[in-house]
């Protein structure tokens, strides 16, 4: 089993982006963490709720937005 590595991120849902008819809808989402000019991300709005139930983000939610990388996938920087 390949070990997983992960980091952590915070941010919060900025707005909501209305898509066309056959397309889910997007939330913005602001990394607090990342540079000035690369903070946001744009997802598709889905979520499933514990008991498998579809849900949605609302703007201005607290969320933590995790990277994760196999053991093999990543590099050790030089001390």
């Amino acid at each position: 089993m390949t070990l997983k590595r992960r980091k952590r991120l915070h941010g919060t849902v900025q707005k909501l982006i209305k898509s066309l008819p056959n397309e889910s809808e997007k939330a913005e989402i602001g990394i607090e963490e990342a540079e000035e000019l690369y903070r946001e991300i744009r997802i598709e709005n889905e979520l499933v709720t514990e008991d498998g139930k579809k849900a949605s983000l609302k703007t201005g939610a607290k969320v933590d937005v995790v990277v994760e990388a196999d053991s093999d996938a990543i590099q050790k920087k030089p001390e």
